[in-house]
Parts: C-alpha cells; structure tokens; sequence
C-alpha cells in the first residue's frame, strides 16, 4: 500500500513539474503563428508547440548568409532541402519524420498505401523530449534543432578539400532578427560558426578568421498547400523542369514511374474568357540591396515573362515588384531575386522550393552574382575601337551592352524558378528563348564591329510555348494528353524544339543543333564569323581600351575575353564531328529520332575548325605584344588573366597552347571518337576516326608555317596536338578500336618524323620511342596553362 502511495506521489510530482516547464521560465518572448513558441532570452533557447501530430507539413531550410565563395559554393540566400514532414509521438518523444515520397500508392485502399509505406524507410529528423503537455499540445526544447548544421556547411568544405571543420556550439547563438511567426508558416534562424583548419588559401580569401567560419542558416515550418492543385503531365519535350515518384497503385498496363511538370499555381478568374485576370498572380520580388542601374534592368528583363502568360490569355499575370522594406528574402511567400556578392566572378542560378507531393512551387528563388556586370562590361570594352581615345569616362557603349546582358540574364534565371530548363537548340531559330546561354552577337559592317544586336530584347517564341505547356488551363472538356501534344507538334511545325543539357556540352554531347554560347542556326558559318570579328576587335585593339592612368597589366586583362572569343563558337561546331541529329523523340511525333551530321557538313566544320589551330589565327601580334609589360605592382595574375610559363612576362606561347587545348580536349573527346568510327563503319560517306586524325596532323605538325615567331608558335600548338594524339590512344575511356587507330596513326607519324632534322620533330620522335616502351605508364605533360575562367552565365 505504501509502495502504491508514492508511486502516485511521484507521478504526481513529475506531472506538476512536466505543467510547469513554460511557466518557469521567466520573460519569455511569445510568438503565435502556424506554430506558436516561445523565446528564453536567459537561456537562448526556443519552446516550440506542437498542436497537431501526424499532420504534414513542409520544411525547408536556407543560408541567410554566405561565405562569399563561388569555389566553396555557399551563398547568400542558397536554398537548402525542402521535404514533407510529420510530428510522431513515440513514448516521451516527438519525432520529426519525413515520409518516403519517392515510393507511394495513390488509392483510396488504406491498406495498399501502407503496404508501400512500410516497404520503403523513412527518414526520422529528429528527436525531441517532452518538457510540457497541456492538453493535446506538447512543448518541445527546439533549439537543438536550429543548432544544427543542417545546410551541410561542414561537409561542403570537407568535400571541396578547403578544411576540417565542426560546428562550435559555444561561438553559435539564434538569431532573432528574422525569426517570425506567421498564419502559415514560421521562420527560425541561428548563427552557426564552425571552427578548423583551413586547407589551401580560398578560406583565407574570404573569411577574417580562417579558423572560424560563421554563417546565419535559416529554417522553415510551412503549412502545405490545399488538395486543389492540379499536378501538369510531363513531356520531354516541354522544357519543363519535373518531379517524379513510383506509384504502386498503378495498373500494370500502365507506366510506374510518374512525372509531372513543376510549375506555380495559377487560374483564371474567368476561365471561359479569352483574357482573364489571374486569382492569384505569380509576382517576384527583387532584393532591394540591388543598386541602381543593375535594379532596373533586372525588373525589365524578368517582367519579360509576362508576355508569354499574355500569350495563353492572362492579364498581368506576371508581376515584378521591390521587395517590402519589413520583409525576409527567404521567407516563402515570397518569390525574390537577390543579388549575391562574391570575392570572384560566379555563377548565377535559380531553384525553387517545390511541394514534393505534386510539383506546385511555393517559392522561386533567384540569386545572381553581382560580379556578372562586370565581367559583361569588361566584354564589350574589349570588343571596341579605342573606347577611351578622347574620354576616360566614355562607359555608356559598355554600360548599355552589359545592361542588356544582365536584363537577359534576369529573365534566364526567373525562368528556371518558375519551371523551366535550359534550351540550348533555340539559337538555332534566331533568339527563340531566354533559356538559352545568350553569347554575344556582333557582326560586321564596312569592316568595322556592330553592337547594336548583341543581346536578346524580350522573350522569346520558345518560352511562350513552354508556358503555355506548363501553364495554360485545359477546359474540363479537353483531353489534357491531346491539347498537350497539339501545343507540342505546333511548336515543332514551326521550327521550335527543345534539347537541353547534357547533350548540349561539347565534352561528350553529340546533339548537332544544341549548343552553349553559341549563336546562329549553323555552327560553323558562325564559328568562321567569330574568327574574322575577333580578328578585327584584335587589330583595334590598343592602350585606349583603358582608362588614363590605369596599368597596363589592367589592358592585358582586358585582352582575355578578346583573345579567346571564339572559344564557345569553337566548342558548337566541335559537335558536328561526329555529330548527331534527334531530338526527344516520342511515337507518334513529327519528330527527328537520330542521324548522323551529313558528312559534307562534318568536312566543313572540321575544316574550320583547324583554322582554331593555326599560328595564322592564334599568334598574338607583335605590336600587341608590346602592350603587356610584365604585371604591375598590386595587380598580380588572377583566375581571369592569362597564366604563363614565363614566370612575370607574358606568355606569348602560352596562350595559343591554351587554345589549342581547348579546341582538341573536344575534338579528340574518346566519346566522339568512337562515334566517329561507329559512324564510318555504317556509312563510308561520313568521316571516321582515320579521315579526322589524318587532317589535323596534315593542318599542325606537318604543315610549313615560315617566320620564326609564327612558326614557334605553329610548334607550340603541335606539341599539345602531339600530346592528345598520344593520350587518345591510352585514355582508359577510349575503346580498343578508338586505340587501334590512334596507335597505327602515331606508327604513322613516326616514320614521318623519323630522319627529320628539325629540333620539334627529334622530341616527337623521342616521346613516340618512350611511348612505345611503356604506354601504359605514359602521360605527356606539356604544362599547358589553364584557360581563364570565362563562362559569361551559368548554372550552380
């Protein structure tokens, strides 16, 4: 009896101290929104209220504050995880689980779902104890779970090999400035500091303290959106960006896997009108840290996309407004493109946080690299003739060219929040999409360079087919498969398709229509466009393409995205070797499925090609030469300068190497090789592998080039051809046909150079004896130096 008395007694205790957790604790700060909780400035710690277990929700997460960094990759506003989320109670715990979306059943039979659920792992979170229960409504110490690294700060710098670094409780602490409480979602932040050793000098670079990197993540609890969404069938040829899960309830005559379109919510409020308000408008918010006249361009060109929702009957469907002075970039009510600074020029890229049930974007997120313009700006005064001859503040020229880039680039990375990849086959019907990487277009008039087309001024007839794909509403008396594929084939009637992109990279891709960088509808007539501009802007060029009183190592920067301008055009027309045209064909579609590149086309294009190997087109003029002393105290080389093996004095050898690197790491690509002898053996008429070895090595090393510095620099770029040569024929990803024919090439070449009196020829022959001895040990270094950064827009 006694036992039983202080059993009670004890429980009673405890269930006292349990109801009393919230009210010992003294000044609390209380904050009521979707979840309530409670601030304990004393102890720094928050109280979460959970009212409603096994109800799902959506948590995300981002980095409010960056390192500054593109190598290391952690940004400003950077979007973390997004997932579907539950609290479970389990004994004197709550769970934070996150259910298996990937694997589902979507049927009304309780026990097919959990047959499915049960089948695949879900994901506990975390684990939080009980301090309080007050009816249905638990309180949970939440602090634990900001403190935490859950953006992966640590393993990002692990992984990128910049140091070894833990996350410090002692030095992080929450932060309150934008931790809110709202009808539907909550924020949370916590300044998060991370103590190591720094490895190599980019944390040096960018970071007080190399030993101590803090940053501010930020954590959100969002209400999930209602059941009235209505989720886009996928098309490969859309250019939508997609989810896509298993779904076991699926009859077996009919596809598991599903896919379906990400895209904002949208519907008219009349939708039996032709035009229509929306119920709701898609509006974007930009970051009003954004100076002017960046911001202005950047409202311009994202407002682009409202023509394309004109287009399938919406008024004004597509806002741009400024950010609100009280509001939270990453709050996700908010669509915001924000403009994020960096210590080098980076990427820009877009993503969105997605309902993970059914593809709807809650939230786009833009971030843009601030340093963009200036690589822009840089461009266009590289490209004109004595800009600064009468005027060192001449900018406008260069301004109004890299404005017009950045409203282009606004209008490229809004389209990816709002649903859409890249389409790198739009070039090849004029400016058919801002979802293309726009490079330049100048031309030439009366023998001077035109800058008055250089960029897109609008959206393109693309990206209004791809909305309308992805956004027009379907009367309830139209099949949605059939009025789908109608937008589709029509789009394709007019010469419109989509190809994104992994076939589009001129390292392995072969699709002959899809490039980076490129323009105009066939590669190699622009390529030979390319070559006869750079030659001009590089016969202008001259000391006034600097201001007065600016180095000249400043005007050899400057030179860079002049010498190797044609860089991407080269890259486009590499593709047509061995090249491929097809597109995401499907049955039933007016479709190309695959052919080979015509042959007389590959010749063209390698023909060209060559010339991007020539000491003609790659040696730098000796009156240029003059212009580039060796660099200036306080302006030494960076990632965007030409690298030299000359030590301080510019390398007038090593940039043609560099070119020539670059042409023949495509080129002689194992994968395009082995095309090319696939291709041959099935249709003579096309080029092979022996027909495109035979031309470069007739073009370079065999060729007579006369005038000693020419012909050097003729040696120079044979050397890196002799290098790719060798290596083609031991690459482990070359095939034995690939190695069968590049060996017999280099026999070939050996008893050409054999006898040769000329000291070039004696090393080649020396290094084909040592090959031949030990292939599979052989790797010639020719300390070719690495190209300058130069991508002008990108992806993260």
């Amino acid at each position: 009896m006694r036992t039983n008395l202080f059993i009670i007694l004890a429980l009673s205790i405890s269930l006292i101290s349990n109801a009393q957790f919230l009210e010992k604790k003294e000044d609390l700060k209380n904050y009521e929104g979707y979840f309530n909780f409670h601030y304990n400035e004393k102890e720094d710690e928050i109280y979460l209220e959970v009212d409603s277990l096994d109800q799902e929700f959506l948590y995300t997460h981002f980095l409010t504050t960056g390192v500054g960094s593109n190598d290391i990759g952690l940004d400003r506003g950077q979007l973390g995880g997004t997932a579907v989320v539950k609290f479970q109670k389990a004994g004197n715990k709550l769970l934070l689980v996150q259910p298996n979306q990937d694997y589902r059943a979507i049927t009304e039979n309780k026990a097919e779902r959990e047959s499915v659920s049960e089948a695949f792992a879900q994901s506990v979170l975390f684990g939080f104890e009980i301090k309080e229960t007050k009816g249905n409504t638990y309180i949970i110490d939440f602090t634990p779970f900001l403190m935490q690294d859950a953006h992966g700060v640590s393993d990002k710098l692990k992984k990128g090999e910049y140091g070894t670094y833990k996350l410090d409780k002692s030095k992080s602490a929450l932060a309150l400035e934008k931790t809110k409480a709202f009808p539907e979602n909550v924020e949370f932040e916590a300044l998060l500091t991370f103590e190591g050793e720094p490895k190599g000098r980019t944390v040096n670079s960018v970071v007080p303290d190399s030993k101590n990197i803090s940053v501010t993540q930020h954590h959100s609890f969002v209400k999930l959106p209602d059941d009235k969404y209505e989720k886009r069938l996928f098309d490969p040829r859309s250019g939508a960006i997609f989810i896509s899960y298993m779904d076991y309830a699926s009859p077996v005559y009919e596809p598991i896997k599903k896919r379906y379109a990400i895209r904002h919510r949208l519907k008219k409020k009349n939708p039996e009108a032709a035009i229509s308000e929306a119920v709701e408008p898609i509006i974007y918010y930009l970051d009003t840290g954004t100076p002017e006249p960046v911001r202005s361009a950047l409202m311009d060109g994202a407002k682009w996309w409202n023509e394309a929702y004109e287009a399938i009957g919406y008024k004004n469907a597509f806002q741009v407004k400024m950010l609100p002075e009280d509001a939270d970039p990453l709050d996700v009510r908010y669509n915001v493109i924000q403009w994020v600074h960096r210590s080098t020029r980076g990427w820009s890229y877009g993503a969105s946080v997605v309902d993970p049930r059914t593809g709807e974007i809650i939230k786009g997120h833009v971030s843009l690299g601030s340093l963009r313009i200036r690589q822009d700006f840089m461009i266009a005064q590289a490209m004109m003739n004595k800009p600064f001859a009468n005027n060192d503040k001449n900018h406008d020229p260069m301004m109004e060219l890299a404005l017009a880039r950045i409203r282009q680039l606004s209008a490229h990375e809004v389209g990816h929040t709002i649903g859409f990849a890249h389409n790198f086959a739009a070039s090849t019907k004029g400016r058919a999409s801002v979802m293309d990487y726009p490079h330049p277009q100048f031309g030439l008039n009366n023998g001077e360079i035109e800058f008055a087309n250089a960029y897109d001024t609008g959206i393109g007839e693309w990206d209004k087919v791809t909305v309308n794909y992805s956004y027009s509403d379907i009367l309830e008396d139209k099949d949605e498969k059939e009025y789908l594929n109608t937008i589709l084939e029509e789009a394709r009637a007019e010469g419109l398709i989509f190809i994104t992109d992994s076939d589009a990279r001129a390292s392995g891709g072969a699709n002959a229509l899809a490039h980076l960088w490129d323009n105009g509808k066939n590669a190699t007539e622009e390529l030979e466009e390319v070559l006869k501009i750079r030659k001009k802007a590089i016969e202008n060029f001259s000391v006034d393409n600097i201001r007065t009183g600016e180095p000249y190592s400043v005007l050899e920067d400057v030179f860079v995205p002049l010498y190797f301008f044609h860089r991407y055009q080269t890259e486009a027309a590499v593709k047509l070797i061995g090249g491929l045209q097809y597109e995401y064909a499907v049955k039933g579609g007016a479709n190309e499925i695959v052919n080979p590149v015509d042959g007389k086309m590959q010749e063209k294009a390698l023909k060209t090609l060559l010339r991007t190997l020539s000491a003609e087109e790659l040696t730098i003029p000796s009156d240029k030469l003059e212009l580039f002393p060796p660099r200036a105290f306080g302006f030494s080389r960076d990632r965007e300068s030409f690298k030299s093996n000359t030590d301080v004095a510019f390398d007038a050898f090593g940039a043609p190497a560099t070119a020539g690197e670059m042409t023949l790491s495509f080129l002689l690509h194992p994968a395009r090789a082995e095309r090319l002898v696939q291709q041959n053996s099935l249709n003579p008429d096309l080029p092979g592998l022996e027909n495109v070895l035979d031309e470069i090595i007739s073009e370079t090393i065999k060729s007579n080039v006369k005038g000693n510095y020419e012909a050097a620099v003729q040696n120079t770029i044979n050397f890196v051809v002799f290098k790719h040569l060798l290596n083609l024929a031991v690459n482990k990803k070359s095939t034995p046909l690939v190695r069968a024919i590049t060996n017999e090439k280099i026999d070939e070449l050996a008893d050409w150079l054999r006898g040769k009196d000329a000291v070039v020829s004696k090393e080649m022959y020396r290094n084909i004896k040592i090959f031949r001895e030990k292939p599979e040990e052989f790797k010639l270094e020719l300390n070719v130096p690495k190209i300058p950064d130069g991508s002008p827009i990108g992806s993260f």
